[in-house]
Parts: structure tokens; sequence; C-alpha cells
């Protein structure tokens, strides 16, 4: 009896010390609801390969794409609130989706904010073989082919999709929306041929316009990116006041512990902080968040007043998912 109380009490304090182990005793798993190499996952990419070194444990990158997003941001919605499952993602599948489809989880109560990663805008591109040399050239061709333009976008109320909707009502086209699983198979579309136009987001798209891979006509924003100087705004090309600004961020599921909040938080925070992070930000057309955009609650904030501009704007857009 006596060994059997020992055994018990050993299992027991082996148990409680498992337990007691400070945060991360093991590696964090952060989903990218979106496809391998688009804008969502690049920045991921950067800023968690400095984060993990120093929150002290791996950060793996898991790609779950598919519905737009709400497949993978369902993952991080339903994993234990322990910090060892964070999501990391967009406006588009933070914000829009809620506006789109039948969520079963709060996209603003159901996760926990950490911190904004970026925020960047994005080019209105073309295939090479486009006749259009510039953005008014572009606009021109668009009303002289109102119904038999192709449009790539990641999938149904991605800012591709949310960008050429806004591009319609520019132009009073309307156009053949082509929809993927993430921007990056959309991009590479364009890049081929075998799609006209996409607007995507400077972080995946601006190495292939650079390149001369697509012809880039301009960047949604009011100044010009320093890493692409030759590429003018919409202002300067013919479309004042397009301007669309994509960000990204991270946020845990719902209970999270603050304190875990406060070390995935200062991980992230340090990894801005890190030049070689800077400057590969900037390199792909990104723009540091503010200081309160940085803190859990000031980017909570940020993400409430993101839901009050664009659900409005979302639901009158009547945008349904297919099949429905």
């Amino acid at each position: 009896m006596r060994k059997l109380l020992i055994a018990a009490l050993t299992t027991l304090a082996a148990i409680g010390g498992a337990s007691a182990q400070p945060y991360p005793s093991r590696p964090v798993t952060a989903i990218v609801p979106a496809s391998a190499g688009g804008p969502t996952d690049t920045i991921g990419r950067i800023v968690m390969a400095r984060a993990q070194q120093l929150l002290g444990q791996t950060i793996i990158i898991e790609n779950v794409g598919g519905a737009s997003g709400t497949i993978g941001t369902g993952r991080v919605v339903r994993a234990d609130p322990d910090g060892y499952t964070i999501g990391i993602g967009g406006v588009n599948h933070y914000v829009v989706n809620a506006s789109v489809y039948p969520l079963t989880y709060d996209t603003l109560k159901d996760f926990e904010p950490i911190s904004m990663l970026a925020n960047g805008p994005m080019l209105i591109m073309s295939r090479n073989s486009l006749p259009a040399k510039n953005l008014a050239e572009l606009m021109t061709w668009l009303k002289a082919n109102p119904d038999n333009v192709t449009f790539g976008t990641g999938g149904l109320a991605s800012p591709p999709h949310i960008s050429g909707l806004s591009l319609q009502i520019v132009t009073g086209n309307k156009f053949q929306f082509v929809p993927f699983r993430g921007s990056a198979p959309a991009l590479q579309q364009v890049l081929g041929g075998q799609l006209d136009i996409i607007i995507d987001q400077a972080s995946s798209a601006l190495s292939v316009a650079k390149a001369g891979s697509v012809r880039a006509y301009a960047v949604t924003a009011k100044q010009r990116l320093a890493s692409a100087p030759d590429i003018p705004t919409v202002d300067e090309a013919g479309l004042p006041g397009f301007h669309v600004s994509i960000w990204q961020a991270v946020w845990a599921p719902k209970g999270t512990p603050k304190d875990v909040i406060a070390k995935l938080n200062a991980a992230i925070a340090g990894a801005l902080a890190d030049p070689a992070v800077q400057k590969r930000l900037a390199e792909i057309g990104q723009e540091l968040p503010t200081a309160e955009q940085m803190t859990p609650e000031g980017f909570g904030a940020f993400h409430k007043a993101e839901m009050d501009k664009w659900t409005p704007i979302i639901k009158a857009a009547n945008i349904k998912p297919e099949g429905t």
C-alpha cells in the first residue's frame, strides 16, 4: 500500500512538474489560412523566423487554404487556448469573411488579438501581352471590353476580389472573376498570360513586377514604394483616390492566458524592431504598424474599427458564397 501511495505521489508530481513548465515548452503552430507564397504567408514567415528566436521555440507555419481562409481560421478558433496554436491572417480573413460566410464563430469576439504585423498597398497588374501600356490605357481597354475581362482572385472576398469589385464600380465593367486557393496561383496565371488582370498585394507581387514578368500600372497608395520608385501611384497614373491597403496580424484562440499573449507579443515586437526584418518588409512594399497597433489592446481596438468600417460596405455589395 505504501509503495502504491509513493508511486501515485510520484506520478502526480511528474504531472504537476510538466504542467508547470514555463511557456513555451514545445513548438508553436501558426496557421496561415492561405496558400504558401501568398502575401499573408510571405509576411508571416519573415516576422516569425525572427520571433521564434526571441520566443525560444520553433514557430511552425502551417498553410490551411480553402473557402477564402475560413477553414484555417476555423482551425484556430477550435484550438486549445494554450498558446501553442496561433493564427496569422489579414483583413480578408478576420473582417471581410464575417460579412460573406455563415461562420460558426465571431471573428471579433472569439479570438485574442496579439499584434499587427504589417500594412501594405496593392499593385494593379496585367499580363504582359495585354495592349495597354499605362493605367489610362488600361482603363480605356477595360471599357472597350465590358464583358470579356478575366480577373484573378485569391478566392471569394479575398483582397484581389474586393479590389476588383471596387474597380468594377470605377470602370462600370463586370469582370469574370476567376478564384483560386490563394492569390499566389492567381498571380501565376496572370504571369502565364492565362488571365488578364489582377490587383494583388505588393508583398507577393513586387518581385515579378520588378522583373517585368507582369505589367505593373500603379500602386494603390498615396506615395510610391521606396522599393519600386518607378511604379506610379494611382493618383499619378489617372485613378485618383483608388487607395487600397491590406494589413496582416496575429491572433490566438479566445481564452489564451494573458501572460502567454504577452510573451508572444514581446517576441513579435522584438522581431519587428529588428533592422533585418524591417528591411525585408520594406523590400516587399510593407509599412510597419504603429506602436499602438503592436499592442494587444491597441490592435484589438483597430480590429473593431475595421469591422465597423467594412461590414456595411461588404454587406451592401451582397457578396454570396458560391452555391447560395
